[in-house]
């Protein structure tokens, strides 16, 4: 899970709930939306619950809260689409989802929604960019480590590590050459009865990213959302820009943000060991596998990545993560509006050349 914090005022419950979704109305009113202030815009915000196995927020500043709740359900609404396409464990009753795709490899091609095909066609754009460093073919290794993880989460003196044959028995069936898409018959299919997609490194990231520019589409100007921690500004705030926080990876420390960001039309998006990890032999693992090493790595505690478009974020925090610094720099320079900050576990920094503009005084 990715880890971004919101710094705009707390979220306060007031209790309306409307369709599951508990919205909480903040009653700051701003100039804003026309040139000279004359429109009053209200501050609202919202949470929900359970897409993408994670906390959802979104705050917006409309007119009314009528406006507000209408753009709320929409977002809700489009969001809970996704969730329940990318999905690699549920199945749903009359959806064709990620999971349908894992449960017929080698058996038969599966005919889904084009939001499924052409999420997948931008991650496999993005693994021959990066060079594999981000693979969404590798289901079978992340599962096997995501087995371990659970099992040692759960009783920690039974936790351990898979074993090298483990792990290199599942590297086998990670060829992402064998995932066939036809796009003209909207099918999907692995030639490989053994291999699994796993989504996990783009599918939040490319369904916020979709969702917002649909409520832009729709006439919604200020708003940040926020997927688990995938921040996606629209506009900026009618007073200034949006403020959001990179997290501390250093977890026992004092200090829970190590800076502030002033952005907007942007996202955030954050991959770092604290997320979600276990520990074995009092060493922690956590959730990042190298596609090389077929194991977590100790190069950084975490990878930000701030651009424009939200899956990209989504990819390249998990892709640059899995570079070494030198290529990893050497690529955020390469790639046109895209910024990055990297943490060493030594708690030292580094930034790419446009990073430190974004930084406001902490």
């Amino acid at each position: 899970m990715k880890n971004i914090h919101s710094w705009n005022r707390k979220l306060w419950m007031s209790g309306i709930l409307i369709l599951g979704i508990s919205f909480v109305l903040a009653g700051c009113s701003l100039g804003g939306g026309k040139p000279g202030g004359k429109s009053k815009l209200t501050r609202y915000d919202a949470q929900f619950f359970g897409m993408f196995d994670t906390v959802t927020s979104i705050i917006a500043y409309t007119k009314d809260e009528e406006t507000f709740r209408a753009y709320a359900e929409s977002f809700h609404n489009e969001l809970n689409v996704y969730h329940q396409l990318y999905d690699i464990y549920t199945d749903y009753p009359g959806i064709s989802n990620i999971k349908t795709i894992n449960d017929n490899a080698g058996i038969m091609p599966v005919q889904v929604d084009e939001k499924i095909i052409d999420m997948l066609e931008e991650a496999i754009e993005m693994y021959q960019k990066t060079d594999g460093r981000i693979n969404i073919a590798m289901g079978s290794i992340l599962s096997l480590w995501h087995e371990y993880r659970e099992a040692g989460s759960n009783d920690s003196g039974q936790a351990k590590l898979p074993t090298e044959e483990e792990l290199k028995e599942a590297a086998r069936h990670t060829d992402i050459t064998k995932v066939k898409i036809d796009r003209e018959h909207s099918t999907v299919y692995l030639e490989d009865p053994e291999m699994s997609l796993d989504v996990g490194s783009v599918g939040k990231g490319y369904a916020t990213e979709m969702v917002c520019r649909k409520l832009e589409e729709d006439g919604l100007g200020n708003a940040m959302i926020s997927v688990g921690g995938n921040v996606r500004a629209i506009g900026s705030r009618p007073d200034g820009m949006w403020v959001v926080g990179i997290q501390n990876p250093d977890l026992e420390s004092s200090q829970t943000y190590l800076h502030r960001l002033g952005i907007q039309d942007m996202s955030l998006v954050t991959s770092g060991v604290y997320q979600r990890f276990y520990t074995v032999g009092g060493k922690k693992y956590h959730h990042i596998i190298h596609p090389d090493l077929l194991m977590p790595w100790d190069m950084y505690a975490s990878v930000s990545i701030l651009c424009q478009d939200s899956g990209l974020a989504d990819c390249l925090s998990t892709a640059v993560f899995n570079m070494e610094p030198k290529e990893g720099k050497s690529f955020v320079e390469s790639v046109d509006g895209v910024e990055a900050m990297w943490i060493y576990p030594d708690g030292r920094e580094e930034y790419s050349s446009g990073f430190e503009q974004y930084m406001m005084g902490d």
